[in-house]
């Protein structure tokens, strides 16, 4: 047999390459095997062309502005009136062995998932926790292994405990801290030397956009009776404790498992100015900070000085308990993990201290770069951009835990796609997480987000697709569920087994 040779690549021996997912968007099987609900079987399908439909109203029973709690006590009275895809997902929750050993086939290195807090303690805060949930786990890491992979474990991927949000209001009260910090202790214990690798919350920053997704935080403001004033307060709030229990968690992985390593996951939000304008210059700053704050708090252990104008300014008073500060110093993180999908332009909003923006989708469009169906940018130049500025901020390893391409697939008669524009994103972004490394950045892993189609976080739909592996299940939850193979599944296989120095899309072997 020929000896297969390559050019140089900068990719270390041992690179992890793989993909990512999602608990709440493959699992399914919401009420099996003593699983409780979560917020996330409470996030009902909402696609673009559903909002453009209802420009005034949900449905004929309630408003447009309805409130969470107004929704969710409506999904729990008329449930089939709602279609709430997370609750099927893609059926992980059956399949995980036929889905891994195809994961194991493309060479995978890690697998990124989550575990379901309501799989393991069904409110949250059970005295005892669930053990067919602990075993469900136990026989998808010994999987992994099975097929060569490491797990790499989120903790609360989107999905906090229900019991708890209804009771709790989720992150707003330390209750859930104590609870999460319990939670994540059972794991440790339970998984040593099954787990090296894991995260304590997806996506922390989003607690700002979405309190109810990221923080299961259910009520509106003022009705709980809580002490926080203003919507800043209130979210900054939720969002120390939620830091807080970060810590803790940190803080009991190195006590109970010395050899495995703990992260964070931050939604990196890169910004360019509009202009040379020093003031839209100075926007990019701003919009910078709320974004690293949460980073910086998990990497650093400490409140960074450019929050404390915005906190005055804005009727921000945290409520701390003796302990916080110490807890967070103690509890930094062993390395960063980041989700990257696109870039962001930002103009001057002419206010001395600006609130964030809370767009997760720039509203400014960069003439310069191509979009997906979603109108995302395609910035692969700015992944390298954002590598360097998280390695220049904090010196400590990288993850890449999310990066990915959502669009409409279509398939042949035979169920095949030839997904061509997917290869040419992954290509185009790995040769800038190569360059990169050159540059000096220790990235140790890449998890493309979504190696199988998964239900969307955002709306909740099956139509936006990521997969190297199709899944054939509509938005509606109709279909067989069939795997199959795209075109980039091949393409995949064939640079990681390169460990990346193979990015030419020529000669594709498909089996």
């Amino acid at each position: 047999m020929t000896e297969k040779k390559y050019k140089a690549t900068p990719f270390p021996d041992g690179f992890l390459w793989g993909g990512s997912t999602a608990a709440n968007q493959i699992e399914g099987a919401w009420n099996e095997g003593g699983r409780g609900p979560a917020t996330s079987d409470f996030v009902r399908l909402f696609t673009k062309k559903m909002r453009e439909e209802e420009p005034k109203e949900y449905d004929s029973r309630l408003p447009h502005n309805a409130s969470t709690k107004e929704m969710v006590a409506d999904m729990k009275e008329h449930p089939e009136n709602w279609n709430l895809p997370k609750r099927r997902g893609i059926d992980f929750y059956h399949t995980y062995k036929d889905d891994l050993a195809l994961m194991g086939e493309m060479g995978f290195k890690v697998f990124r998932m989550s575990i379901s807090w309501s799989r393991i303690f069904p409110n949250g805060d059970d005295a005892q926790p669930n053990e067919e949930g602990l075993a469900f786990y136990d026989a998808v890491f010994d999987e992994c292994h099975k097929n060569g992979m490491e797990p790499l474990v989120t903790l609360c991927h989107f999905d906090t405990p229900m019991h708890l949000a209804e009771e709790y209001d989720g992150f707003a009260s330390r209750h859930t801290v104590d609870a999460f910090e319990r939670y994540a202790a059972t794991c440790f214990e339970r998984y040593k030397g099954k787990v090296k690798y894991w995260l304590t919350f997806n996506e922390i920053n989003n607690v700002i956009t979405n309190p109810f997704t990221c923080s299961g935080v259910i009520f509106e403001q003022g009705e709980t009776g809580n002490p926080y004033y203003g919507k800043w307060a209130y979210k900054y709030q939720v969002a120390h404790n939620q830091l807080v229990a970060s810590a803790k968690a940190v803080i009991k992985c190195h006590e109970i498992d010395p050899d495995a390593k703990i992260g964070n996951m931050l939604c990196r939000l890169e910004n360019y100015a509009e202009s040379s304008k020093p003031e839209d210059q100075l926007q990019v700053l701003f919009e910078d900070h709320f974004n690293w704050f949460f980073s910086d708090v998990q990497a650093q252990g400490e409140y960074p000085y450019y929050m404390a104008r915005f906190f005055r300014e804005n009727g921000v008073e945290i409520e701390m308990e003796n302990e916080d500060l110490d807890v967070l110093k103690r509890g930094v993180i062993d390395f960063v993990t980041i989700s990257y999908y696109m870039t962001y332009i930002m103009r001057y909003k002419g206010e001395p201290v600006p609130k964030p923006s809370g767009s997760l989708v720039s509203q400014i469009k960069n003439p310069n770069l191509p979009m997906s169906d979603w109108g995302w940018t395609i910035d692969p130049i700015g992944f390298r951009i954002t590598l360097n500025h998280i390695y220049d901020r904090y010196h400590l390893p990288i993850f890449i835990s999310e990066n990915g391409y959502g669009a409409v697939d279509e398939l042949d008669e035979n169920g095949y796609c030839a997904d061509d524009y997917r290869i040419e994103y992954l290509k185009a972004h790995v040769e800038q997480l190569g360059e990169a490394i050159k540059d000096g950045v220790d990235v140790f892993g890449y998890g493309w987000w979504g190696p199988i189609d998964l239900v969307s976080s955002g709306t909740s739909e099956m139509t936006k697709r990521y997969g190297f592996i199709s899944v054939d299940l509509d938005d509606e939850g109709k279909g067989t569920g069939r795997r199959g193979k795209k075109k980039s599944f091949f393409y995949y296989k064939k640079l990681i087994e390169s460990n990346g120095a193979d990015l030419s899309t020529d000669n594709i072997v498909e089996e």
